[in-house]
């Protein structure tokens, strides 16, 4: 495992930030939160950063987002009831894709951290981001 990079443990690092609750069923055996828990929490925050980023009504129809990759490094075990915080941002900008940079926190300590390669289509093809998208990536940017 690559261990992720200092600036990403810090949520002061990163724009958004969402706390969610855990739940009795996201708990394994030995009572910890389970991985696929925390793939979960990772989505709910990342989808909401995306809607932020490009109102789902304002894109053209031909349009598509797709996760193409996602790499979570689990760095301290999660525990049920407590809450979780996930902070999210953008930490690279390709010609057609991004990258969601996150991380989890639970009692102040990172739990773990994610980064999502997003890849933009349009018409079924990989196509340069719009311009318009740049912008509003340059937006939500971490800074790390």
């Amino acid at each position: 495992m690559t261990r992720p990079e200092p600036w990403q443990m810090v949520a002061e690092n990163y724009p958004v930030s969402v706390v969610m609750q855990t739940r009795f069923q996201d708990i394994d055996p030995n009572r910890h939160l389970n991985n696929v828990a925390f793939a979960a929490l990772f989505e709910n925050a990342r989808v909401r950063l995306n809607r932020e980023l490009r109102p789902w009504g304002d894109r053209p129809k031909n349009e598509r987002s797709m996760v193409a990759a996602v790499t979570i490094n689990y760095l301290r075990e999660g525990q049920y009831p407590d809450d979780v915080e996930v902070s999210s941002g953008v930490s690279k900008i390709g010609r057609s894709s991004y990258i969601i940079a996150q991380a989890m926190f639970q009692n102040d300590r990172c739990i773990a951290t994610c980064d999502s390669v997003i890849v933009c289509r349009t018409d079924g093809e990989g196509k340069p981001l719009r311009a318009a998208v740049v912008t509003e990536l340059e937006k939500m940017r971490t800074k790390g």
